[in-house]
């Protein structure tokens, strides 16, 4: 059975079933989304929601919807819902009996005794929506008639009635093609059945995107529908609507259905949901492969790039892929840094994310290759940090990394109200230093194996030196815990969660008994069961809620919310300490997300949840790193799972000349000394102060 699935009584329930969301996309940047009854609630909801040129970032919301409605004996029901200040109209949900996710969304309609199933399919790699219609079961002739609404804007604002949209409608093989604005490409809709379509071009004013309000955005829409397409539909046949930037042969519909159909994986467990949601997330547009940071308002973004990469992709084996995004950010490097947000340089941790990102890598590819391949860029960026990069980056002569801007937010805590970074971390800050001595190190190590004597000779001291500073600098010793940013006026002793990367990173300047400090404070003061806080709840600015407009939610998004990225960085911490005994607290904290997928986000993990019980999912419905740290951690779980079998394997194997019986007698009689009793405990034994 589909792990996914709702049936009327839920889908019913428009409290409930508004608050799911499902996701689809191309892999070319483009996607489908909206609820699962099809009632859209964003601005950002869509069937087809692309970019129009490879040179722009921004993705454009094309069709809206379609409101299919059934005609039997000159009675029409209308299958679709729509809000309208304080109204649904027309309320087809009432009429849906089953949702699937898998192996594409599919609808199930019961109108007396006809019964349709609604098949959504994006076709991947091209900018083509089909949608299947099958009449399940008819007692009388019954005719489908088909109206498209369109919207012809960026998805990022909502479009009102206009004189100057262009309601005409082009006739082309199966249907027509439209387009509202000069600079779109038109919309070619088309049929694989006979069929007509009437021309009557109009406005729908005011259609209602109740998140857009709740989240304090213009929240109401004018759209303009074409007319209609209207046909007959026998039991037992399927007729294909195709949506499509480029005109198609409407006869080739069915077939081209089925071969995409027949590549879909199925999404039966919580695992494979989380798989399928990393590969969403891959987007290929000519000689560019990025990835889309969440779904449905995010675009490329070079921090969350490396930090999800080795999730998404390697946890897969999709070593190209993952090589094919690294090759396409190193092509926009300049100075030592990466861009973020489309083509800003205002990320100083994304530089030294991408060497983490090549220590995944290199257990796919070897030490060699990764030097080979991406020594130089390595070198150029270790470079750049040590002269100094413009105004706002520098490392200073104790070797540690400063990193300041009276208007931006460098670090991955980047929420900025009236032009105020809101959490202000300007100086010294503890991430950025732990993945500055991460990257020199590793950096090294490849430099000596592929003998360049000329880097290590120029860089042999520098590890020691980065790591007496750091620790002089960060490590509070009064509360033992990792200051989270040093600047002139000394540690910031705020309980944030970026000291957890300190101690997680493949080279760390931290002892055992300082990672069980910082790995205890973590616990006590961020552990939740959808991630780790940004802030501790006993701090006077913890906000707990992350809702309300934009400076609202800006204000909390680092001050309290939750990110389940991190909590890859947590696990990794609390295996490196307690090795396989920590096996039953990680298979835990990925069982706490087993519920998510049929939530908020269909089959994916949300961006944050509320600071507070019970952690309500927040902002982007589908987020990368969030997706990717699940599967690292299942990962790790897997690893360890694996060496304690083989353990106990090689625990209860004969040896040459003992018997078998003898053998197990001993095995039975005898408790064997495992790795993980061998570790130090991930709790440590001093009691700790709070702050």
């Amino acid at each position: 059975m589909a792990v996914i699935h709702f049936d009327k009584n839920e889908l019913s329930n428009l409290e409930y079933s508004l608050q799911r969301e499902m996701l689809s996309t191309n892999r070319a940047g483009g996607y489908m989304s909206t609820t699962m009854v099809c009632c859209n609630t964003r601005k950002y909801h869509g069937l087809m929601v692309c970019p129009i040129r490879e040179d722009d970032a921004n993705n454009y919301v094309l069709l809206s919807s379609v409101d299919e409605t059934v005609v039997q004996h000159a009675q029409s029901f209308n299958l679709a819902i729509h809000r309208y200040p304080g109204v649904y109209e027309p309320r087809g949900h009432k009429y849906i009996t089953d949702f699937l996710y898998t192996p594409t969304p599919t609808l199930i309609y019961r109108v007396g005794g006809v019964v349709l199933k609604k098949e959504l399919l994006w076709i991947h790699e091209r900018t083509q929506l089909l949608i299947r219609y099958t009449l399940l079961e008819a007692r009388s002739d019954t005719w489908l008639r088909l109206r498209p609404f369109l919207a012809f804007r960026n998805s990022h604002t909502v479009g009102k009635a206009n004189m100057y949209a262009d309601g005409r409608s082009y006739p082309i093989p199966g249907g027509v093609k439209n387009r509202l604005y000069d600079g779109f490409p038109y919309l070619h809709m088309q049929m694989n059945a006979p069929s007509e379509f009437v021309a009557a071009p109009d406005w729908y004013y005011d259609f209602e995107y109740a998140e857009e309000i709740r989240r304090g955005y213009p929240g109401h829409e004018d759209l303009l529908t074409p007319g209609y397409f209207e046909c007959r539909i026998a039991t037992g046949q399927s007729i294909i609507f195709s949506g499509s930037t480029e005109q198609v042969d409407p006869n080739t519909l069915a077939n081209v259905f089925d071969e995409e159909l027949s590549h879909r994986s199925n999404k039966i467990d919580f695992l494979s949901c989380l798989r399928h949601s990393a590969r969403q997330f891959i987007a290929r547009q000519g000689d560019k492969t990025e990835v889309v940071a969440g779904y449905p308002w995010f675009g490329r973004w070079g921090r969350d790039t490396f930090i999800a990469l080795p999730g998404i992709t390697l946890t897969q084996g999709k070593v190209d892929t993952c090589q094919e995004v690294i090759d396409t950010m190193i092509r926009e490097m300049h100075d030592g840094l990466f861009p973020n947000m489309g083509t800003a340089y205002n990320s100083v941790d994304s530089p030294l994310w991408f060497f983490w990102t090549l220590q995944a890598l290199e257990a796919h590819i070897g030490a060699q290759a990764i030097w080979q391949k991406y020594g130089h860029a390595m070198k150029d960026i270790l470079n750049a940090f040590r002269r100094g990069i413009g105004e706002h980056i520098r490392v200073h002569d104790n070797l540690l990394v400063w990193a300041s801007h009276p208007h931006l937010a460098m670090t991955w805590m980047d929420a900025v109200v009236d032009g105020h970074p809101v959490t202000g971390r300007d100086g010294y800050q503890v991430e950025i230093n732990a993945l500055w001595y991460n990257a020199v190190c590793y950096t090294l190590a490849l430099a000596e194996q592929a003998g360049d004597q000329a880097f290590v000779d120029e860089w042999r001291s520098i590890p020691e030196r980065i790591k007496a500073s750091f620790l002089k600098t960060f490590w509070y010793e009064a509360e033992e815990f990792l200051a989270d940013y040093v600047d002139d006026q000394g540690q910031n002793h705020f309980i944030r969660p970026n000291q957890i990367i300190a101690c997680s990173l493949p080279y760390t300047m931290l002892s055992d008994t300082q990672k069980l400090f910082v790995i205890s404070t973590v616990r006590r003061h961020l552990l939740t069961p959808k991630g780790l806080r940004t802030l501790s709840p006993r701090n006077p600015l913890y906000k707990g809620r992350c809702e309300g407009d934009q400076p609202t939610r800006d204000r909390a998004y680092h001050q309290g919310t939750v990110w389940p990225w991190l909590l890859e960085h947590y696990v990794k911490a609390c295996f490196d300490i307690a090795g396989a005994s920590f096996l039953p607290d990680a298979q835990e904290i990925i069982s706490f997300f087993h519920e998510d997928i049929s939530e908020y986000g269909l089959a994916s993990i949300s961006e944050i949840y509320d600071g507070d019980p019970p952690h309500n999912p927040r902002g982007a419905i589908s987020q990368a790193w969030s997706v990717g740290a699940i599967l690292r951690i299942q990962e790790m779980i897997d690893a360890y799972e694996a060496a304690k079998a083989a353990s106990a394997t090689a625990a209860t194997a004969p040896t040459s000349g003992q018997k078998s019986a003898s053998v197990k007698k001993s095995a039975s009689g005898t408790r064997r000394k495992s790795a993980a009793t061998t570790k130090k405990s991930a709790k440590p034994k001093k009691t700790q102060k709070t702050k």
